[in-house]
């Protein structure tokens, strides 16, 4: 029994050590957290997901934890200390700022992908093309007849991302009020608000009335994209990585991360990871636009 003691404690000793994947120590000693906290844009989720998948196989050590929400959702757990990382599809607001600051930080900025919103309808619709200015006057209720638009005399049903969404900010602030920065138009009333970018596509792909918008990532065969031209006798362009990049599609954003304040150590590391070429090809495979800026 005096001989196996020795050896339970040695065991013991190994177990504890195996336990703390989650953090190691620098070279002074001071304990290293290895356990990294993503969340935020739902937009942005299933890629978020992927580079996590990917990163634990070139860091095992890292562990990188995801969940949606909405960018409302990502900022507010940044401002309060419960994320690393807040993901985004719209910029950072000045009174978030100012609550992180209260809060003794500054959030920084990454870009770390592009992202085009596609307005889709359901495939039995024979709409193809709107203007900016209709969709515009679709989603504030001046137009309520597929027939104003060139359909079929139908209802329309406005399907919407819910108001935490970065993406339902972009929208409202881009196309509803036309980058009208005095503009305090929103949503018509009876706009369907859905907490997802999966739900969107599946109350359009069902409702042969519907109208509603997702990111390029989202766009399945279930639904139709329409062209859009930013104005009258402009062309009529389809959302893809050719014409974001070229500019001629009217309705393209940048998706960000934010950290508090310079991020450094294995945060620092995975965000220089995520604007790598092995992570912007991940990017483009999930059907976004990589960050041009990555080196």
């Amino acid at each position: 029994m005096r001989r196996a003691l020795p050896i339970l404690l040695l065991l013991c000793v190994s177990l504890f050590a195996c336990s703390g994947k989650g953090s190691n120590t620098d070279s002074s000693g001071a304990t290293i957290n290895n356990n990294i906290q993503n969340s935020g844009s739902d937009t942005i989720v299933n890629l978020a997901l992927a580079w996590a998948e990917r990163y634990q196989k070139v860091k095992p050590i890292v562990q990188v934890s995801v969940t949606g929400g909405g960018s409302g959702t990502g900022f507010s757990a940044l401002i309060n200390g419960t994320t690393d990382i807040a993901n985004a599809s719209r910029s950072i607001k000045p009174e978030e700022v100012a609550l992180a600051k209260q809060n003794n930080f500054t959030p920084v900025e990454f870009v770390i992908a592009r992202d085009a919103i596609g307005v889709i309808v359901n495939p039995a619709n024979p709409v193809k093309q709107l203007t900016m200015q209709q969709i515009s006057a679709i989603f504030r209720g001046d137009i309520n007849n597929w027939q104003q638009v060139g359909g079929e005399n139908r209802p329309i049903v406005r399907v919407s991302r819910e108001t935490n969404s970065g993406t339902h900010v972009y929208f409202l602030e881009t196309v509803v009020r036309l980058g009208n920065a005095k503009d305090t138009t929103i949503f018509s009333a009876d706009t369907l608000l859905l907490p997802s970018s999966q739900g969107i596509i599946a109350e359009v792909s069902d409702n042969p009335n519907a109208i509603g918008y997702d990111g390029l990532g989202y766009l399945t065969p279930q639904v139709k994209t329409v062209a859009i031209a930013s104005a009258e006798k402009t062309p009529y362009i389809l959302p893809s990585i050719e014409s974001v990049k070229d500019k001629t599609y009217p309705i393209s954003r940048d998706l960000y991360m934010y950290t508090r304040n310079q991020p450094t150590g294995p945060i620092k590391d995975y965000i220089d990871w995520i604007l790598s070429p092995e992570a912007q090809q991940i990017v483009k495979d999930l059907g976004f636009i990589p960050n041009v800026s990555a080196p």
